[in-house]
């Protein structure tokens, strides 16, 4: 199973019935992305709990800024990759795109700055 997908998933569906928090399992890709959309204001906090040494992270969705659009891109059976100059900029730049680069995950806007592409991951707005 995807695992990116299901973190999405959770996101979009916990902000449809109005829950403020979830839970989901521990991985460095996830905890960077949860970074990057703390950082753009969608979530309010991100915190790492460890439960009889299994980790996990606690969501906190921002009742300021929920994401209304959560989408994958890049699929298990299809990655999507992209150059510096292609990267797209989701409602005409109001949007963000989450991009796994060669220095790590970084926003569309971050990495088209520093000039390098890679895969793209999800847009959210």
């Amino acid at each position: 199973m995807d695992q990116i997908a299901d973190l999405l998933t959770r996101i979009r569906n916990a902000g449809a019935v109005g829950k403020t928090e979830l839970t989901v399992s521990f991985s460095k890709l996830k905890k960077a992305i949860l970074d990057i959309l703390q950082k753009e204001g969608f979530l309010s906090n991100v915190e790492i709990e460890t439960l009889e040494e299994r980790q996990s992270l606690k969501i906190t969705i921002s009742t300021k800024k929920a994401p209304t659009h959560l989408r994958l891109i890049s699929k298990s059976g299809r990655r999507v990759y992209v150059k510096s100059k292609e990267i797209p900029k989701p409602l005409r730049g109001l949007g963000t795109v989450i991009i796994s680069t060669s220095t790590g995950v970084t926003t569309g806007r971050e990495a088209s700055k520093k000039g390098i592409g890679g895969e793209l991951i999800c847009e959210i707005w």
